[in-house]
């Protein structure tokens, strides 16, 4: 979750004393974001794991821009852990 926070996917607080306002994507780090959001849009197309998550949010009731932000989050996850372990990208979980 830390990595997505310095990219600015998950939904930032705009609450000040006692207003409640409305939970936005993008804390500040638009750059990052809008290239990420330039890869989930491909990732979404032609990668069947993530074009499930989407469609699986969708089917329950979710908006358009939740299934968005949940699909970025992933990517953020899955480039972290190939950082992480030294490895390429394969279809095929490595056993």
């Amino acid at each position: 979750m830390a990595a997505a926070a310095l990219i600015g996917v998950p939904p930032m607080t705009r609450d000040s004393g006692t207003m409640k306002g409305a939970r936005q994507i993008r804390g500040g780090r638009r750059r990052p974001c809008d290239a990420l959001g330039m890869a989930e849009t491909s990732a979404m197309i032609w990668n069947p794991d993530m074009k499930a998550t989407c469609e699986r949010l969708r089917a329950k009731g979710k908006g358009q821009k939740v299934a968005i932000a949940a699909v970025m989050r992933r990517l953020i996850l899955h480039a972290n852990t190939l950082l992480r372990d030294r490895r390429n990208w394969t279809e095929q979980v490595p056993g």
